[in-house]
């Protein structure tokens, strides 16, 4: 069984995890309300997916 001879310093075991970052969720407008909305969901203000109406949301 392989067994490591010299233990890794905090700088090269730093290096390998630089890439384990998180991004930022993408956002879209809706184009029927212009509200912020994740893609490739129901837009949650007026419920409408890809110009089609699914969901019938109330009005505040």
């Amino acid at each position: 069984m392989a067994v490591p001879k010299k233990r890794q310093s905090r700088s090269r075991r730093d290096k390998r995890r630089t890439h384990y970052k998180l991004s930022a969720p993408g956002f879209i407008l809706c184009p029927n309300c212009k509200e912020p909305t994740m893609p490739h969901t129901i837009c949650q203000r007026c419920g409408t997916y890809k110009g089609k109406k699914f969901i019938e949301v109330e009005e505040l």
